[in-house]
């Protein structure tokens, strides 16, 4: 792959990623970015991180049914199971971060 084919798979990765965790939290309507995550946290009686990354399974199985499955999806439904999965991994490290600087 060349470079310039790269970056720009990289950029609309970034504009994806963006526009569904904007839309997100617009739609959850809160200044917690991370409060329905805490909700799941108390239900499950565990830690912000291991609810996310519990909640992240689900969409790490559907990548590897994907990929295992012999079968051809068309771009837009891997970039819908990429980019959720990416956004999963960046709540992950939000989470994280704020564990450590509590």
């Amino acid at each position: 792959m060349r470079t310039d084919q790269f970056e720009g798979i990289l950029d609309a990765q970034i504009q994806r990623i963006r526009d569904v965790l904007v839309v997100k939290a617009a739609e959850y309507a809160t200044e917690d970015t991370l409060a329905n995550f805490r909700k799941v946290a108390n239900l499950r009686s565990c830690t912000v991180p291991q609810a996310i990354s519990g909640m992240m399974a689900k969409h790490t199985v559907s990548i590897y049914d994907m990929v295992e499955s012999g079968h051809s999806f068309d771009i837009a439904q891997w970039d819908e199971k990429i980019t959720d999965h990416l956004n999963y991994l960046i709540l992950l490290r939000a989470s994280l971060a704020e564990t450590s600087s509590s």
